[in-house]
């Protein structure tokens, strides 16, 4: 187990996630690397203890900055954990140049920068590599479906990603990579599908759904992703790509109308919008791998209860979403969303 980890991201959604659950899980220190966009919030990580959890902001593209970083990573098993990443869908679409630069030119500083210090190195994705599935079709991802992005987000993860494999076989960088489903659970900004629906609720808006909502994604719950990434870390084996899901298929109408329910609502107190350009259709993960050879296992097995949890937290939390809503709401509306 490594003695210190370099986080990238680590004030984001899940890699705040993955912070929490290192520091409670093992006796490692984190160095958290984060610019801090819209998207990251130091809140995310307030109450860790100071002597094991320190907070960098900066950007994965300064290389002298990330040079110092990872050069203070001295013990054999000390890594990076990559999660930095621009991810939402919507804003890759209207303007997808800081995409290139953070997805891609980021994670070339990162890997550079495993190579010269010699570093362990785990990459984050996203099953969107991979594209979509149709609604009937019974297939879902592994680690040998062909990669065909649909956006300019997930065409950079997918970037991302061959850059890793490239820096594994040219310059023996001791690397792993983990493509991931969607992810849900507490610390999730406000812009993303789940705890939109849920702080519209609370603030008494109708949920909207893009189309007919019958987009099918394959929810995980945040605490499962960070212990499989873990559990990589721990056993993996160099050069591999492993898959991360936890059998969690739903289709966006059900996410939606399971939320109004929990809520106590009428299941059918929605209004439909616009569906986005390019949205795929349907994302499914196959973690057979990651099973057997790492012997990991998902903890939240019941959707629906973890839904439920979450819920819970945006409702104790308003401190910590309240001042991202309103900038999100009125970019939404902007957008005829």
């Amino acid at each position: 187990m490594p003695a210190h980890l370099l986080v990238t991201g680590g004030a984001g959604f899940i890699g705040s996630n993955f912070v929490h659950h290192v520091l409670a899980a093992t006796d490692a220190r984190v160095t958290v690397l984060d610019k801090l966009t819209y998207a990251g919030n130091p809140a995310s990580l307030a109450g860790l203890p100071e002597d094991r959890m320190r907070l960098v902001e900066g950007d994965i593209t300064d290389a002298s900055l990330v040079d110092e970083l990872v050069g203070g990573l001295t013990g054999e098993d000390d890594a990076i954990v990559h999660y930095a990443a621009e991810s939402h869908n919507d804003n890759s679409l209207n303007d997808p140049s800081p995409f290139l630069h953070t997805n891609l030119t980021g994670t070339f500083t990162l890997l550079e920068a495993a190579r010269r210090h010699d570093v362990r190195y785990h990459h984050i994705s996203t099953d969107e590599v991979y594209g979509d599935l149709e609604l009937d079709d019974p297939e879902r991802f592994t680690e040998h479906t062909p990669y065909n992005p649909s956006s300019p987000y997930s065409s950079t993860k997918a970037g991302s990603d061959l850059l890793v494999r490239a820096w594994v076989r040219s310059f023996g960088v001791r690397a792993t990579i983990s493509n991931c489903s969607n992810n849900y659970g507490p610390r999730q900004h406000v812009e993303k599908f789940i705890p939109r629906q849920i702080t519209n609720l609370i603030d008494g808006i109708r949920p909207r759904l893009y189309g007919e909502g019958l987009n099918v994604r394959d929810w995980i719950h945040a605490d499962d992703h960070s212990s499989a990434v873990l559990t990589i870390l721990e056993k993996g084996r160099i050069g591999e790509t492993y898959l991360i899901g936890a059998d969690g298929e739903e289709s966006n109408k059900d996410v939606v109308e399971t939320i109004l329910r929990l809520m106590g609502r009428d299941a059918g107190d929605y209004d439909h919008v616009t569906d986005r350009p390019g949205h795929d259709l349907r994302y499914a993960i196959d973690s057979t791998k990651l099973r057997t050879e790492l012997g990991w296992a998902p903890a939240f097995r019941d959707f629906e209860a973890g839904l439920a949890a979450t819920i819970d937290w945006y409702r104790g939390n308003e401190d910590w979403w309240r001042p991202q809503k309103a900038a999100t709401e009125a970019k939404y509306a902007k957008a005829g969303q």
